[in-house]
Parts: structure tokens; C-alpha cells; sequence
């Protein structure tokens, strides 16, 4: 088993509906790194998170290893335990009777939402870190009640409860307001420094929302690799005018971060 990646694919394509979403893929991010895949809507990004968490799979030939588990060879279920999968499209397959503490709680199985009596110290645990995540007065709370950043709050929270080998962020702030996206964006950065052997991978289709914690990364779009390395070396005006289809200009600002703007 690979120990050195954390995620190492090669010649993955991926078929759904009948239809081919990812192309040839070639990618591998180190342990403990911090990449971005960064896309517009239907470039492949779910559906590559998707092959990750082996709820999708390549064509024969192809080779996924996820954490140095050899996908076809080891114990999916298991490995899962491992991921934390942050998406507020998560909550779509959850019981709308769920509460913020169940759902949280829900983490240590690795499943969405309780399936069994949790122990007192679970649900002291559970607590605790609800708490650290502003979501506290969210614990009696049926998830359909709250508001879409509550909800990935509650999910962030159920992420990190077992404190995982590597961490999926799949647009964690599309449904947010500024304040709330800016709110979620400080406990990233946080989360990047405070953990830094979990490998982090960040996925987006906002430049702004690309933290300079990321030091490396990819453009997806169509399905397959655009660019792919360094974050500054990714992140330039021709490459994302090509990915998007637009003249775009960018602007960074004092903490780092690029804003695009279309020419």
C-alpha cells in the first residue's frame, strides 16, 4: 500500500448515466496536504468526489488509492470512517427528523444520521465541539429547520468528531450569504493550521473562496485536468478564462486572495 498520497489515481474514466464525466484521470495529493479543485458547475468535481469516496468507479484499467487503501482491496466501509465529507447536498439523503446532535453524532458511525444509542461520552464529545462551532443552540433542533449555513455548520462539526485522516470540503459555502461564507472560511483556515497532518481538499467554484492555506491545486472542467500545481502558478488569468469561458481579470488582495472580475 502507498503511503506517501493520500489520494492516488491513474487513467480513472468514470461513467454515469450512461455517459463518460471524468476522463483519463491522473492526480495525487500528498498526506497532510491542503489542494483546491476548483471548477465550474458539470466539470466532474462531485462526480470525481464521488470515485474518492468509492460510491462511484472507473472503467478496468484504472487505479484508485485512497489513504494507501487500494480501492478493489480493501474495506470501503472502514475507509469512510477515515473521510470526512462536508456538502450541504449531503443533507438531502438525511431523515428531516434528525437533530443537530444526532446528526453530529451520526459521525462516529460514519453514517447520515443515528442508528444506534450513543454512549454518555459521545454525546459530551459531540457537545463540546458543537459548541467550539457556534452551533450549540442547534442541538434539539431538526435539521430541516435550519438555515442552509446551520446546516453546514452541523456538518463541519460531524466531520471532524472522529478526527479524520483527510477531510472533503465539496462547496461547503455555495448556499451562504458573505458573512456567513466569510464566517465558514476563518474556521477553514483555522482547521488547516490547527491540523496539519489531515490531508484537506477544498472543493469550489469561486476563485475568492480559495484560501491561501491551499497551496496547491487543480481547474477541472469537462471532466478533465486544465492545470495543475502550485496555487499561484494554477491560478492565472489565461488558465481560468479558458475553464470558464470568460475574460477574466484577477485581483488579489493584502491576505492573498485572488477576486476575479470579467475584462
Amino acid at each position: 500500500m502507498s503511503t506517501q498520497f493520500a489520494v492516488d489515481i491513474e487513467h480513472a474514466n468514470v461513467f454515469l448515466g450512461g455517459r463518460e464525466i471524468i476522463h483519463d484521470m491522473n492526480w495525487r495529493v500528498e498526506k497532510g496536504g491542503r489542494c483546491f479543485i476548483l471548477g465550474a458547475n458539470g466539470a466532474g468535481k462531485t462526480t470525481l468526489v464521488k470515485t474518492m469516496m468509492g460510491y462511484a468507479w472507473p472503467k478496468f484499467g484504472a487505479r484508485v488509492e485512497v489513504l494507501g487503501h487500494r480501492f478493489g482491496a480493501t474495506n470501503l466501509v472502514e475507509l469512510r470512517k477515515k473521510i470526512a465529507w462536508v456538502s450541504p447536498f449531503m443533507n438531502q439523503f438525511t431523515s428531516t427528523e434528525n437533530t443537530g446532535l444526532e446528526m453530529v453524532l451520526s459521525g462516529f458511525d460514519g453514517t447520515l444520521g443515528l442508528t444506534r444509542k450513543p454512549t454518555g461520552e459521545e454525546i459530551d464529545t459531540a457537545k463540546a465541539l458543537m459548541e467550539r462551532f457556534r452551533c450549540g443552540h442547534l442541538i434539539d433542533q431538526q435539521i430541516f429547520t435550519m438555515s442552509s449555513g446551520e446546516q453546514v455548520k452541523i456538518m463541519i462539526a460531524r466531520a471532524l468528531l472522529t478526527r479524520p485522516e483527510m477531510v472533503i470540503l465539496d462547496e461547503p459555502s455555495v448556499y451562504l450569504d458573505m458573512a456567513g461564507r466569510e464566517f465558514l472560511l476563518e474556521e477553514i483556515r483555522h482547521i488547516a493550521e490547527k491540523l496539519p497532518d489531515v490531508t484537506i481538499i477544498f472543493i469550489t467554484q469561486r476563485i475568492e473562496d480559495i484560501l491561501p492555506v491551499f497551496k496547491e491545486g487543480m481547474i477541472l472542467a469537462n471532466g478533465r485536468i486544465i492545470e495543475y500545481g502550485e496555487r499561484d502558478a494554477v491560478l492565472r488569468e489565461e488558465v481560468l478564462s479558458a475553464a470558464y469561458g470568460l475574460p477574466i481579470k484577477l485581483w488579489k488582495n493584502n491576505s492573498g486572495r485572488y477576486w476575479a472580475m470579467l475584462e
